[in-house]
């Protein structure tokens, strides 16, 4: 089982409690990006071409864990850029695990094993490690020789350890579905605790923009890689069986951008981990002032392709609570891997793609440079008393 009983226990406490609220929107997983800084250069990378001012930025200690306290989504993902050049990450996931959530630092590996005796075994605690493919497809992906085979040696020391290892690997159009399988295979043999799939998002910013896959290509690429392994049963998943079976185009859903939202040096992120549309300075701003509508498959041309586990898992979720039985054949059969697809969510009214990107980079910049010269101002007057 991919996900250990005593999470699968507590999360579902937490769903109970906020549907006998009556709560419509909540989330489930924070992902919190503590900088943006990263030491590759992945071709399907977003969030690597700011200036170094954005770069250098980082969220503090105090920060990150009051918005752990704001948000009550019981699993918090530690992302980037690459988080363990953070150097106070540490103290983060103690303060998140005292917090009794679970949280999951999502890392490339060239860290960790220099890192690892900040951290310790917890029940709370999942190292979760990028790898896209076999070394070949990875090393590829990462535009680095020498970054799998690193990463394995991370994966086998922190599994020494005591630590759980997960991995993350997302899935782009040039993937050859036969060796796919063949490394999730390895993975299983390797003995890792579960694996995160996703099909890569297109990021407006990415220096490579071809790899992408469209959605008919998603559903495509995944039933071809589900079929080799008893769909999908061979292998242990992190997502939910009907995130599995919406992959591989057998569920027509509809994205749920709040149930993952996203802090990150700049604020919070509107509307999710993928598109930065705007930023607010409390969770509660977003959930309440966000235009949730506008966004989604079928409402925005930039959601047009997007089929990601941060949009869709809370959406599979939810379908897992209205149909459990139905939920329960997925995970006891495996998906689906012919016959007709689910129908697709129309796109001829979604409304053509904003960009903006450039107007939230100069408005953090303004704000860098003036604490800079407030700083400096502030010194100046110090030193001339």
């Amino acid at each position: 089982m991919a996900i250990p009983f005593h999470q699968v226990v507590r999360v579902g406490s937490y769903l109970i409690k906020q549907k006998l609220s009556g709560i419509k929107r909540y989330p489930l997983v924070l992902m919190m990006e503590p900088l943006f800084r990263c030491n590759l250069a992945c071709s399907g990378c977003g969030k690597i071409d700011y200036p170094d001012e954005i770069l250098n930025q980082r969220i503090s200690v105090a920060d990150a864990l009051a918005s752990v306290d704001e948000c009550p989504a019981p699993v918090v993902v530690l992302a980037g850029g690459e988080p363990l050049l953070h150097k106070e990450l540490d103290q983060i996931v103690e303060g998140i695990i005292a917090r009794k959530k679970y949280v999951i630092v999502c890392s490339n590996a060239l860290l960790m094993e220099k890192r690892m005796d900040k951290f310790k075994p917890s029940p709370f605690f999942s190292w979760s490690v990028h790898l896209d493919g076999d070394r070949e497809m990875h090393d590829k992906s990462v535009c680095e020789p020498g970054v799998y085979d690193r990463a394995i040696a991370a994966i086998k020391l922190a599994q020494s350890r005591g630590f759980r290892v997960q991995i993350n690997c997302t899935l782009f159009n040039d993937m050859e579905p036969a060796r796919v399988a063949a490394f999730f295979d390895h993975m299983t043999e390797l003995g890792i605790d579960g694996i995160t799939i996703s099909p890569g998002y297109a990021y407006e910013r990415a220096p490579v923009q071809d790899h992408f896959l469209s959605r008919a290509k998603t559903k495509e690429l995944f039933r071809d890689v589900f079929r080799r392994g008893k769909g999908g049963k061979a292998w242990d998943f992190t997502a939910s069986p009907m995130f599995l079976d919406f992959l591989v185009g057998n569920q027509s859903y509809k994205c749920t951008p709040w149930g993952n939202p996203t802090r990150n040096v700049f604020g919070w992120q509107r509307p999710c981990y993928l598109l930065g549309e705007g930023y607010v300075k409390t969770f509660k701003e977003l959930m309440e002032e966000t235009d949730w509508d506008a966004y989604g498959v079928g409402n925005y041309e930039k959601c047009a392709n997007c089929m990601v586990h941060s949009g869709f898992e809370a959406t599979a979720v939810e379908e897992t609570f209205r149909n459990p039985l139905k939920a329960a054949r997925v995970a006891l059969r495996g998906v689906r891997t012919d016959g007709a697809f689910a129908p697709e969510i129309p796109l001829d009214k979604q409304r053509p793609a904003e960009y903006v990107f450039s107007s939230h980079v100069q408005k953090a910049m303004a704000e860098i440079h003036a604490a800079k010269t407030a700083e400096a101002d502030k010194t100046s007057a110090a030193a001339a008393e």
